[in-house]
């Protein structure tokens, strides 16, 4: 039987780390999120800079249940092209280049507007031996995401909220007929992603999807 890249001692090191740090910053996040409030009470909507510029020092990744759950739906369609939009540190972006890897080879093509971020995913992909597999685009997603490179397979939403929508309709033409959207935080942001849950739960669209209870609300999407 063939191990599977996260049973790597690269890979679960790395992760074992990373979600050590994001364990340790959340008292800061959530002290930080206070002074947020008062934005969101008032109903004032951040700019996307905005918004990346208030996490740039926090991890805001998937749960290890939801990176695990990815990684399966990535190896059971044998996904060997994913686009990730909103990379942070990169946790996410490693169970996704293991399930390229497990597949035989592709590429996961993720975006991160942070430069530090972006510095930091790249290297801990590299030590976990999978930055071959991996090409993190700097900058606004919706610049650099514009051509994938050849038809996507999976898509992970977990960037700016108000670019969810936008960014799916961008990438729906690259889509193959069974191809699946993961977009994350749904009850977390539901004012800001309602109506990107309304336009994937259409099936006029060309999609069929459910809302998970998975971390803090999980849209699971397929192309029809």
């Amino acid at each position: 039987m063939t191990a599977a890249s996260l049973d790597d001692p690269r890979v679960r090191a790395v992760l074992r780390r990373l979600r050590a740090e994001e364990r340790a910053q959340r008292g800061r996040l959530l002290r930080a999120s206070l002074s947020w409030l008062p934005d969101l009470l008032r109903g004032r909507e951040q700019s996307v800079q905005e918004e990346s510029d208030r996490i740039k020092d926090f991890f805001v990744p998937l749960s290890h249940k939801q990176g695990t759950l990815a990684y399966m739906i990535a190896r059971s369609i044998g996904a060997r092209r994913i686009v990730e939009f909103g990379t942070s540190f990169g946790i996410s972006t490693i169970y996704l280049a293991s399930a390229v890897r497990d597949n035989g080879g592709g590429v996961v093509i993720g975006s991160e507007l942070q430069p530090t971020k972006l510095e930091r995913a790249r290297a801990h992909l590299a030590e976990a031996g999978l930055g071959d597999l991996a090409e993190i685009r700097g900058g606004d997603a919706r610049e650099t995401l514009k051509d994938p490179g050849g038809t996507v397979d999976l898509v992970l939403l977990d960037g700016a909220k108000q670019l969810y929508l936008e960014m799916l309709q961008l990438l729906t033409p690259r889509l193959r007929t069974g191809s699946v959207v993961l977009a994350d935080n749904i009850f977390v942001f539901r004012k800001a992603l309602r109506p990107y849950v309304q336009w994937v739960q259409d099936p006029r669209n060309g999609f069929r999807s459910v809302t998970l209870h998975l971390g803090s609300g999980t849209e699971y999407s397929v192309r029809l």
